[in-house]
Protein backbone atom coordinates (compact mmCIF):
# COMPACT_ATOMS: atom_id res chain seq x y z
CA UNK A 1 0.00 0.00 0.00
CA UNK A 2 3.01 2.43 0.88
CA UNK A 3 4.46 2.10 -2.67
CA UNK A 4 0.76 2.79 -4.24
CA UNK A 5 0.60 5.99 -2.29
CA UNK A 6 4.28 7.03 -3.29
CA UNK A 7 3.35 6.56 -6.79
CA UNK A 8 0.28 8.55 -6.09
CA UNK A 9 1.67 11.07 -4.66
CA UNK A 10 4.25 11.24 -7.02
CA UNK A 11 1.78 11.63 -10.17
CA UNK A 12 0.08 14.52 -7.87
CA UNK A 13 2.86 16.39 -7.21
CA UNK A 14 4.43 15.88 -11.17
CA UNK A 15 0.76 17.25 -12.35
CA UNK A 16 0.56 20.16 -9.86
CA UNK A 17 3.96 20.96 -10.40
CA UNK A 18 4.04 21.61 -13.70
CA UNK A 19 0.35 22.74 -13.72
CA UNK A 20 1.35 25.60 -10.87
CA UNK A 21 4.80 26.27 -12.45
CA UNK A 22 2.79 27.39 -15.78
CA UNK A 23 0.02 29.42 -13.67
CA UNK A 24 3.15 31.05 -11.62
CA UNK A 25 5.47 32.10 -14.57
CA UNK A 26 3.72 31.75 -17.36
CA UNK A 27 1.43 34.51 -18.90
CA UNK A 28 -1.61 35.64 -17.16
CA UNK A 29 -4.72 34.65 -18.95
CA UNK A 30 -7.01 37.62 -19.95
CA UNK A 31 -10.04 35.21 -19.14
CA UNK A 32 -9.05 35.61 -15.11
CA UNK A 33 -7.41 37.99 -12.76
CA UNK A 34 -3.48 37.76 -12.77
CA UNK A 35 -3.24 38.07 -8.90
CA UNK A 36 -5.46 35.06 -8.81
CA UNK A 37 -3.95 32.79 -11.39
CA UNK A 38 -0.67 33.85 -9.76
CA UNK A 39 -2.30 32.16 -5.95
CA UNK A 40 -3.89 29.57 -7.72
CA UNK A 41 -0.52 28.61 -8.79
CA UNK A 42 1.64 29.22 -6.05
CA UNK A 43 -0.62 26.64 -4.23
CA UNK A 44 -0.22 24.21 -6.44
CA UNK A 45 3.20 24.28 -6.42
CA UNK A 46 3.27 24.24 -2.74
CA UNK A 47 0.98 21.79 -2.48
CA UNK A 48 3.51 19.41 -4.95
CA UNK A 49 6.05 20.42 -2.64
CA UNK A 50 4.07 19.18 0.45
CA UNK A 51 3.16 15.95 -1.08
CA UNK A 52 6.44 14.84 -1.52
CA UNK A 53 8.50 16.52 1.01
CA UNK A 54 7.48 15.76 4.37
CA UNK A 55 7.69 12.00 3.55
CA UNK A 56 10.72 11.40 2.03
CA UNK A 57 13.11 13.49 4.84
CA UNK A 58 10.70 12.02 7.50
CA UNK A 59 10.05 15.41 9.23
CA UNK A 60 6.15 16.13 10.16
CA UNK A 61 4.60 13.28 7.27
CA UNK A 62 1.32 13.86 8.26
CA UNK A 63 1.45 17.04 6.15
CA UNK A 64 1.55 14.84 3.18
CA UNK A 65 -1.72 14.23 4.39
CA UNK A 66 -2.76 17.37 4.70
CA UNK A 67 -1.23 18.75 1.56
CA UNK A 68 -3.84 15.55 -0.22
CA UNK A 69 -6.83 17.77 1.74
CA UNK A 70 -5.96 20.91 -0.36
CA UNK A 71 -5.17 19.38 -3.34
CA UNK A 72 -8.41 17.48 -3.18
CA UNK A 73 -10.51 20.86 -2.05
CA UNK A 74 -8.34 22.66 -5.24
CA UNK A 75 -9.40 20.11 -7.38
CA UNK A 76 -13.27 20.08 -5.95
CA UNK A 77 -13.32 23.78 -6.70
CA UNK A 78 -11.61 23.47 -10.18
CA UNK A 79 -14.21 20.59 -11.25
CA UNK A 80 -17.05 23.21 -10.19
CA UNK A 81 -15.79 25.77 -12.14
CA UNK A 82 -15.00 23.54 -15.30
CA UNK A 83 -18.69 22.23 -15.01
CA UNK A 84 -20.20 25.80 -14.70
CA UNK A 85 -18.47 26.57 -17.85
CA UNK A 86 -19.82 23.17 -19.57
CA UNK A 87 -16.15 21.86 -20.04
CA UNK A 88 -16.67 18.17 -19.78
CA UNK A 89 -12.77 17.27 -20.41
CA UNK A 90 -11.75 19.61 -17.77
CA UNK A 91 -13.94 18.42 -15.45
CA UNK A 92 -13.20 14.22 -15.68
CA UNK A 93 -9.48 15.07 -15.16
CA UNK A 94 -10.24 16.89 -12.06
CA UNK A 95 -12.30 14.49 -10.77
CA UNK A 96 -9.96 11.88 -11.69
CA UNK A 97 -7.24 13.97 -9.60
CA UNK A 98 -9.59 14.63 -6.89
CA UNK A 99 -10.12 10.63 -6.27
CA UNK A 100 -6.52 10.43 -6.48
CA UNK A 101 -5.82 12.97 -4.24
CA UNK A 102 -8.71 11.63 -1.67
CA UNK A 103 -6.47 8.17 -1.92
CA UNK A 104 -3.69 9.96 -0.77
CA UNK A 105 -5.76 11.31 2.05
CA UNK A 106 -7.01 8.13 3.25
CA UNK A 107 -3.81 6.11 3.04
CA UNK A 108 -1.87 8.61 5.03
CA UNK A 109 -4.31 9.24 7.37
CA UNK A 110 -5.33 5.75 8.02
CA UNK A 111 -9.17 6.24 7.42
CA UNK A 112 -11.46 3.36 6.61
CA UNK A 113 -13.25 4.19 3.37
CA UNK A 114 -16.08 1.81 4.23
Amino acid sequence: MNVALWIAQGLLAAMFLMAGSQKLFGKPNAEQPAAMTKFIGLTEVLGAIGLILPGALDIAPDLTGAAAVGIAVIMLLAAMFHAKRKETQGVVMTVVLLLIALFVVIGRFGLEPF
